[in-house]
């Protein structure tokens, strides 16, 4: 598809970011995307730090973003970056994704999309203006059975939609975190960086964006309550919401932070008028399918499959028994944001599978949930419309 792999920078991702080395580790997994620049840090010095460590060379590695962006465009179009990934906290967002799309640089953005609802419509309109490819990584519908999962329901195997039952427990805050120097703690729970919400914007995020992913509806109002379960914090570590959709469909999203012994086992169960599914992080490359008078079925990934579709094989990795985790769904992601943009250089039509990863709408879509989550969550009267 090309004479050469595609060039990324990085915004963010210096010491101590957890998240910087799992976008790089997905970014290279599939020999496609290579790291050739970065921002590491708001300092200078753990910036050119990073770099060192990642072997980078000096000239590549940038005291900040306005200077890579400057750089870099000066730059042969073959040298330089054709699309950066910006691992910043949620404060971190907005500045750098606008600089980068009005530069000319497509944009891989960690979740949630901004700050705040405003940022993300004024982003929005950008990504629109610029028509610049944006990824925004929701990791799990990168999962091979997740897609499945949505083929299945879109395909009419489970009737029209009645019931969405979406979860995430997480039990790493049940306890003060963040009065240790434990950096993804501190910034999180942090109103000044992580915004309105914490569990709803962190995680609740995803599990609002797995429900309308998989399900195919939209959500049309919510009743929320937030808590504040370990003392002393100032946003929810904890949190439920009741759903409504556009067919008339309800549902229940759960999301806490201090499930204590919890770890990740994001869930998702959809049932119809016909039939039901079930799937489970923990048991990622299963997907249940029940039937009322029939026994359940089990979809597996792997291998050559002939009942899967090919929105599940085109992000299928191992064969049959191998398990296929969070940074393969991670990756799917990534590849299929490089293979859309390898056509786009190309001229070329991008398969429709290679199109599925999450953007700009569910990026918006995913900030106005925080934004009605935290409105229902202080109001008397609860029930609030979900509008954009």
């Amino acid at each position: 598809m090309s004479k050469r792999k595609l060039k990324m920078g990085m915004i963010g991702g210096g010491p101590g970011s957890f998240i910087g080395a799992v976008h790089r580790i997905s970014a290279a997994m599939d020999g496609i995307i290579e790291l050739a620049a970065g921002a590491f840090s708001s300092s200078p010095e753990k910036s050119a730090e990073t770099g060192k460590e990642l072997f980078l060379p000096a000239e590549r590695v940038y005291g900040s973003y306005d200077e890579m962006f400057a750089k870099e465009k000066q730059l042969p179009e073959e040298e330089r970056i054709d699309f950066v990934a910006i691992v910043t906290p949620n404060h971190v967002h907005f500045d750098p994704t606008k600089k980068a799309l009005e530069n000319g640089f497509h944009v891989v953005l960690d979740k949630p999309m901004t700050f705040n609802y405003e940022e993300a419509k004024a982003l929005n309109k950008i990504i629109e203006d610029t028509g610049l490819l944006f990824c925004l990584t929701h990791t799990y519908t990168g999962y091979p059975m997740v897609k499945e999962a949505r083929h299945l329901i879109a395909s009419g195997v489970l009737g029209k939609i009645r019931k969405v039952y979406v979860e995430y427990p997480q039990g790493w805050l049940w306890t003060t975190l963040e009065k240790t120097d434990y950096k993804q703690a501190i910034w999180r729970t942090d109103p000044t960086k992580s915004g309105i919400a914490n569990c709803m914007g962190d995680i609740g995020t995803h599990a609002f964006n797995l429900a309308e992913y998989v399900s195919g509806l939209k959500l049309t109002k919510l009743c929320a309550d937030l808590n504040i379960v370990v003392e002393g914090r100032t946003l929810d570590d904890d949190g439920a919401v009741l759903l409504k959709f556009d067919n008339g469909a309800s549902g229940v999203l759960m999301a806490t932070q201090i499930a204590t012994g919890a770890e990740n086992n994001i869930k998702i169960r959809v049932f119809g008028d016909k039939a039901g599914l079930e799937w489970e992080q923990d048991n990622a490359n299963s997907l249940i399918v029940r039937h009322p008078e029939a026994p359940d079925q089990i979809y597996r990934t792997g291998g050559n499959i002939p009942y899967l579709s090919s929105w599940a094989m085109e992000n299928i990795r191992t064969p049959g028994g191998h398990p296929e985790g969070y940074l393969e769904a991670f990756a799917n992601l990534y590849r299929n944001f490089a293979r859309t943009l390898y056509a786009r250089k190309n001229g070329e039509q991008p398969l429709k599978e290679w199109e599925d990863f999450p953007g700009a709408e569910d990026g918006l879509r995913g900030m106005a949930f925080v934004e009605h989550v935290v409105k229902s969550g202080k109001s008397n009267e609860k029930w609030t419309k979900f509008e954009l």
